[in-house]
């Protein structure tokens, strides 16, 4: 090889270079000439001998592939000349990974054509979904064979040459005997098979989902009690998993609401364990428990409501309805947090809200209609006018729909989340629906406004 530098810039005309103002990187400001030699400015001229038939060879001794790959490319080069046509063994070697079982084995010769430099070994991988896969298999190849054709312009016949003695070879065909092809390097390569970046991704978020399932059963009711007497800190924040993310200690936030609601949790921690016939006997006295907490709710409400003299259709969209829903609200929260779709936590303020009302109502209804018909007297609901509450409501609700279906767009992402200013915006719009339907049922509930219906 060689090197071609070039310098001395300057005008044809023998004139300076006319220098402009440069301002370097500390501020200071310099005059320079406004043409310049750039880099590089050094070539290196590489002279291939096309007379040598090749020397083969791997890129690199080890290489490392995913079991995903299918059919791995094995690249086998051919430098330092490319004349003739020459043919080179290659085969397969087993190492950790076996044939049949990890990847199919390979053996045969690859041809190269006068002035080709590079063939391709074609290996098949079996991809078998591992976890953590770390095996090794090897490819080695042989010496390589000149294959004469008599075609002018493909080099001499190294055979004719090989079947001389040395004293019969001339000065030209002993130089030419240095071209024959031969081994380089790297003629036996290390390939080490890995798992699928993809699927243990795949596996990692279903484990963390089936641990975060199992951190929120229990398999006790030593468990459920030890828990709830237990003062747990805030982790809704991101960025604090993995292993070394320190512990979080409960703030004082923390110590405050877990004093108030102590007892709903000795009150929960009676409920079945979810390790109990795989969790039917909790789920199903969970929403009895529910319910009888709904109607607690609803009975010291109407006694609050008698209390401050507020109409029981104001008190109840009010008081009874948001002591019911803020549990929702929370339970909704934690799935949006955990799964991956909003379906869990939209479909939950459905799904929550007729256990509220059938179950909460129902159930303080039952008890109320047997306790008078016990004194022998009877228990009368007298009717009232929902009309106007409920196509309030309905509005409301289609809204709400509506606002979902235009938040699938791809600059907010879906139903919930997104970006901060889209999530402002809607739950701005949502609590003002709230508070409107409340104001506005509570106007028509003392007559303040007439609709009509």
């Amino acid at each position: 090889h060689f090197y071609i530098r070039i310098s001395n810039l300057r005008r044809k005309d023998g004139k300076p270079m006319k220098e402009i103002e440069v301002e370097g990187e500390d501020g200071t400001k310099t005059m320079q000439a406004n043409c310049q030699l750039g880099t590089p400015h050094m070539a290196t001229i590489m002279i291939l001998d096309d007379d040598h038939s090749g020397i083969f060879g791997f890129e690199d001794s080890e290489a490392e592939i995913v079991e995903s790959v299918g059919t791995y490319e094995l690249k086998v080069q051919r430098i330092s000349g490319a004349r003739g046509k020459v043919a080179i063994p290659y085969s397969t070697e087993d190492g950790t990974a076996k044939e049949g079982q990890h990847y199919e084995a390979q053996e045969g010769e690859l041809s190269y054509e006068n002035e080709e430099t590079e063939k391709f070994i074609s290996i098949a991988i079996t991809d078998e979904e591992s976890y953590e896969k770390s095996l090794i298999m090897y490819v080695s190849i042989g010496e390589p064979r000149h294959i004469a054709e008599g075609k002018d312009g493909e080099g001499v016949d190294y055979s004719e040459l090989d079947a001389k003695t040395p004293e019969e070879l001339t000065e030209e065909e002993k130089i030419a005997l240095l071209g024959r092809p031969c081994l380089g390097t790297n003629t036996r390569i290390q390939i080490r098979i890995k798992e699928s970046k993809e699927f243990k991704n795949s596996v990692d978020k279903m484990m963390q989902k089936a641990n975060n399932s199992m951190m929120v059963g229990t398999s006790s009711w030593l468990d459920q009690f030890s828990d709830a007497f237990t003062v747990q800190a805030d982790d809704d924040e991101e960025g604090e998993d993995g292993e070394d993310a320190e512990e979080k200690m409960p703030s004082c936030g923390d110590y405050v609401m877990h004093f108030l609601t102590l007892p709903w949790k000795l009150i929960f921690a009676l409920i079945p364990p979810t390790a109990i016939y795989n969790g039917y006997p909790t789920f199903v006295i969970a929403i009895f428990f529910i319910g009888a907490c709904t109607a607690v709710i609803g009975d010291v409400a109407g006694h609050l409501g008698c209390f401050i003299n507020l109409k029981d259709c104001v008190n109840a969209i009010a008081f009874v309805a948001l002591g019911t829903s803020v549990p929702d609200t929370f339970a909704s929260k934690t799935a949006a947090i955990e799964d991956e779709t909003a379906d869990a936590s939209v479909g939950n303020v459905t799904g929550s809200n007729a256990v509220n009302v059938f179950l909460g109502i129902g159930i303080a209804w039952t008890m109320a209609a047997v306790y008078w018909e016990a004194q022998g007297k009877e228990f009368i609901v007298p009717v009232g006018s929902l009309g106007f509450s409920v196509t309030i409501f309905c509005i409301e609700a289609v809204l709400a729909i509506l606002i979902l279906f235009i938040r699938r767009n791809p600059a907010v992402g879906g139903e919930l989340g997104g970006p901060k200013l889209f999530k402002t915006i809607s739950a701005a719009i949502f609590v003002f629906f709230w508070v409107f339907y409340v104001a506005i049922s509570a106007l028509e509930a003392y007559d303040v406004i007439q609709p009509g219906f």
